[in-house]
């Protein structure tokens, strides 16, 4: 899986808040305090599905884009590669599992029908 940078996360966080597709121009209007170019919104979109992060509506104009996997699916393939980088699994596992909460390790167990 690719890596996001600060202004593609920006928009993935946007477009996963989305209750419908977005266009540029509305990525645009949510990231007005940045002052950017419709232009420039539409650059990071075309990285963005090219990376496979969204996907594009091409039936209407403008475009509009969704996201093609949930937050929760990509923070869990960021997971998934991290731990199959690792020298020792198992350490990190360790170290990951002794710093979740009291109600993380709960659900932990349960997931895992321990």
């Amino acid at each position: 899986m690719h890596s996001l940078g600060e202004l593609e996360r920006s928009v993935m966080e946007l477009l996963w808040a989305a209750d419908a597709p977005l266009s540029a121009y509305d990525l645009q209007e949510l990231l007005a305090e940045r002052k950017l170019a419709a232009t420039t919104i539409l650059t990071v979109l075309s990285r963005l599905e090219n990376k496979n992060f969204v996907a594009r509506e091409r039936s209407t104009r403008p475009h509009r884009y969704t996201a093609v996997a949930t937050r929760e699916d990509h923070t869990a393939e960021l997971m998934h590669q991290v731990l199959g980088s690792a020298s020792n699994r198992t350490a990190v596992l360790e170290r990951f599992v002794g710093q979740v909460s009291v109600d993380e390790a709960a659900t932990l167990r349960r997931l895992l029908g321990a």
